[in-house]
């Protein structure tokens, strides 16, 4: 997962990649501590996932822009129109499920 800013997310949006998956999330937040070490496992399970992750702290006009509820979320974006917005993290096979129809073949 590599880190990306609001403006590097705002050019990946505007150039409407095929795929861009964003985990947003807060430094202190521990529920984001333990979704993103979910998501990370799930990563290496579909590798072709370009997932990022956001520090929403620092995206303030992207959460407002896209309505971000609370964190962690994850924001499934295709040709840079958001297509799912997914905040229950219920387990690493939930999370998998929720995300391996996006896999790049």
């Amino acid at each position: 997962m590599i880190e990306i800013t609001n403006d590097e997310l705002h050019k990946k949006l505007e150039s409407r990649e095929p795929l861009t998956i964003i985990f947003i999330y807060t430094p202190l937040c521990g529920t984001c501590k333990l979704a993103e070490k979910m998501i990370r496992i799930v990563e290496e399970m579909l590798p072709t996932l370009p997932i990022y992750s956001l520090n929403v702290n620092h995206a303030a006009g992207f959460a407002q822009t896209w309505k971000v509820k609370s964190v962690p979320a994850l924001y499934v974006f295709q040709k840079g129109f958001g297509t799912k917005q997914i905040y229950a993290f219920h387990s690493i096979m939930n999370v998998h499920q929720l995300l391996k129809p996006y896999t790049i073949n």
